[in-house]
């Protein structure tokens, strides 16, 4: 009953707050600057990865850029430094904690200690639960969820220290909302947002608010990851698209940022309709890609 009661008295907190959200709509929230920040971004060599640190040299951050692909990481640092930054490149397995552990001890002796944290190296199997092998399963989790946990781990002291830093979480649509014949890359998703959600809470407990965190929840992105994709939610993201918006989540300082923006009504319905409406609603969403399909319905 008491609880209750808290909450009652707390309703006139929940309508200035909203009233604050709906003014905040009209006035432009202010960038931050990041200029001379070091920002290391896991899954640089390519994609989002790649183009999310075009966008930080062009801010004058020092890059530190790491990617399975030797090649892939050394072009990215190439253009960097093109674009005025200084741009370091590490060759690293995210899957590996020893090899995560071993670089970031590197980088914060030959570099320094990092400030701003992008979580985005990513791989994905387009398989039913029977066609995805056991170590696919396992790889997907290593390199999507549980490499979080060790970067984060290796970089955020120095962050606590100082109280101050971000650490960028990149998940996908498919961590909200689960996805047939995407089932280990849905389950890995929906661990890293909630690896996100967690982080923050964590943080707020130890008073920490000087170290902010962002989630990014995109759906199909053309980066050629899955192949022939399409839904009836529009068409398929542009790599450049999501990186804006992700630059504009980091610089506000915005928790969620979900691409396109209506995905949050989905969520909404993901909620609160009927079981049997929202399978009728997914079925007219039509997500398709191409996928192997290992199990077989018998023919009656």
């Amino acid at each position: 009953m008491n609880f209750l009661v808290e909450v009652v008295l707390l309703l006139p907190l929940l309508f200035i707050f909203y009233l604050e959200s709906f003014v905040k709509l009209f006035i432009p929230k202010k960038r931050k600057s990041v200029t001379g920040e070091i920002v290391l971004i896991t899954g640089a060599g390519h994609g989002i990865g790649r183009l999310t640190a075009y966008e930080f040299a062009k801010l004058k951050s020092k890059l530190v850029l790491w990617d399975i692909n030797k090649h892939g990481i050394e072009e990215t640092a190439a253009e960097c430094r093109k674009l005025g930054a200084q741009a370091y490149s590490f060759v690293v397995d995210c899957s590996n904690r020893e090899d995560v552990y071993n670089s970031a001890n590197k980088v914060k002796t030959e570099i320094g200690d990092i400030s701003i944290l992008v979580n985005n190296a990513g791989i994905v199997y387009t398989s039913d639960l029977f066609s995805t092998q056991d170590p696919q399963i396992e790889k997907t989790f290593a390199v999507n969820t549980l490499a979080h946990f060790w970067t984060t781990k290796a970089f955020l002291p120095s962050m606590m220290k100082n109280n101050h830093g971000h650490i960028v979480t990149v998940a996908s649509a498919a961590g909200l909302i689960g996805v047939p014949f995407l089932l280990a890359y849905c389950s890995s998703k929906f661990a890293a947002v909630g690896f996100h959600g967690a982080l923050t809470e964590e943080l707020n407990a130890f008073e920490k608010n000087g170290i902010k965190t962002t989630c990014l929840c995109p759906n199909f992105i053309n980066t050629g990851f899955i192949k022939n994709p399409s839904s009836n939610l529009g068409p398929i993201l542009e790599p450049e698209e999501v990186v804006d918006k992700l630059m504009n989540g980091i610089l506000t300082e915005k928790r969620m940022v979900l691409v396109p923006s209506s995905l949050n009504f989905l969520l909404i319905l993901e909620k609160f309709l009927p079981q049997r409406f929202r399978k009728i609603l997914k079925k007219r969403v039509n997500i398709k890609f191409d996928a192997v399909i290992g199990y077989k319905v018998k023919e009656q």
